[in-house]
């Protein structure tokens, strides 16, 4: 795997409007952009920097590539989202680490399986941004 920004890159469904939404509950949080890049999972940059069988491999979810390229999925991701984040949002972070992982990762399964049906697609995958914002998203 390739590291390639020095922030977690949070690749994610462009398709999905949960998905969507994970993205725009962290931007606000990470004002600065001091702490994460994004990525649709269908774009060149996901293609790029993780090889074809770990991209067969990963759900089509929310995927985090950490700096030194480990990559993160389901439960473990999304913690791992919200402890980079910090605040409450860390020590809720540090309570959902309490749960083992095979239990958090079926609750995730489980939301992740009705996700397209509970909440509507976006229209593109990489929506039109503000120009401020634009730079944070990777192609």
């Amino acid at each position: 795997m390739i590291a390639m920004t020095s922030v977690d890159t949070i690749f994610y469904d462009g398709y999905c409007g949960l998905c969507h939404r994970w993205v725009k509950f962290v931007m606000p949080r990470d004002a600065d952009g001091k702490l994460f890049a994004f990525a649709p999972l269908q774009g060149s940059t996901f293609a790029s920097v993780v090889s074809e069988a770990d991209r067969a491999a990963l759900p089509d979810s929310i995927i985090v590539q950490t700096p030194n390229g480990e990559l993160l999925e389901k439960s473990t991701a999304v913690l791992h989202i919200l402890k980079t984040l910090g605040g409450g949002w860390g020590a809720l972070a540090c309570l959902g680490r309490v749960l083992p992982r095979g239990l958090r990762d079926f609750a995730y399964d489980r939301v992740a399986a009705i996700r397209h049906r509970l909440f509507k697609a976006p229209n593109e995958a990489c929506p039109l941004m503000p120009p401020e914002l634009r730079s944070r998203f990777l192609p």
